[in-house]
């Protein structure tokens, strides 16, 4: 690569790119092709899925100073491997803030209805009662895909994961369904938006701290709060961890609800996620 020459994109970004097709009566139209590098479960990963929905919203925006603030997504099918169409509105911008829909369709079947808002800092009292987990700090050596030769879904091949908090799952012990750990993309780049919507889905289903064997679990629906604006500094590091931590109280008629919350290396709070999820019967 030549000196002053942009570094191409990595696979994450590849594979969350979307295509502006122009415009109809719907609202803005996307193209966009799913990996099957991705997988979980029983189709694509929810928050990978999540990350191509949010860059299509972003281009509608398309303004930097109004930043992802609320993204909330029901996946009503997973798709399979090849092209999806994505539809933006704009429903309402106001001088400060931007709110959207957006609706990702696969051989005209659609596949997940989104809610997002967008919009600039506001002024006002800066109040945090979450602090970061103490524990170790990241390791220098940073090991993609480490997880997938354990048995984890082959999304994980995409991620660097450094378990931090947690006991080992499917050992159907009564333990906290509570997991943690550093997390970055596998190829190097700066956090944002995206990689934190991915990140809210990305641990290991907590109800299998719990259980006895892996099974699908797949996402009903996913809410992400974005609690910064990123980039943080005008020069982010792209090798830098952000620490996940996820939990779940309660599993009933087969469904449980996870609260994620992502940090900064630096103790700074990123983003908080919650999902509902159903847990396959031949997890219990």
């Amino acid at each position: 690569m030549a000196e002053g020459e942009p570094a191409s994109p990595g696979k994450f970004d590849r594979d969350t790119a979307v295509l502006p097709v122009g415009d109809s009566d719907a609202g803005r139209e996307f193209l966009a092709t799913i990996s099957p590098d991705w997988k979980a479960g029983l189709g694509p990963h929810g928050g990978y899925l999540a990350a191509i929905l949010l860059r299509a919203l972003v281009e509608s925006v398309d303004d930097p100073q109004r930043a992802p603030r609320s993204l909330t997504i029901h996946y009503l099918r997973p798709p399979r491997a090849g092209q999806v169409q994505i539809t933006t509105v704009l429903e309402r911008r106001g001088r400060s803030l931007s709110s959207l829909s957006a609706r990702m369709v696969q051989d005209g079947k659609l596949i997940a209805i989104v809610l997002a808002a967008f919009s600039v800092p506001w002024a006002g009292p800066e109040i945090s009662e979450l602090s970061m987990p103490d524990v170790p700090p990241p390791d220098t050596r940073r090991e993609p895909g480490a997880q997938v030769k354990h048995g984890a879904p082959p999304f994980n091949a995409q991620l660097v994961l450094q378990p931090r908090i947690g006991g080992a799952p499917f050992t159907g012990v009564e333990q906290p369904m509570v997991s943690g750990g550093w997390i970055g993309i596998a190829d190097p780049r700066p956090l944002d938006a995206l990689a934190l919507a991915f990140f809210c889905d990305a641990l290991i289903p907590t109800p299998f701290l719990r259980t006895g064997a892996p099974a699908p679990a797949p996402t009903v629906d996913l809410t992400v709060h974005f609690r910064v604006a990123l980039p943080r500094t005008p020069d982010p590091d792209p090798l830098e961890l952000c620490l996940v931590q996820t939990q779940s109280q309660v599993i009933h008629e087969g469904f449980f609800a996870e609260d994620t919350t992502i940090w900064a290396s630096d103790g700074k709070l990123l983003a908080q996620g919650r999902q509902l999820a159903i847990l396959m019967p031949e997890a219990v």
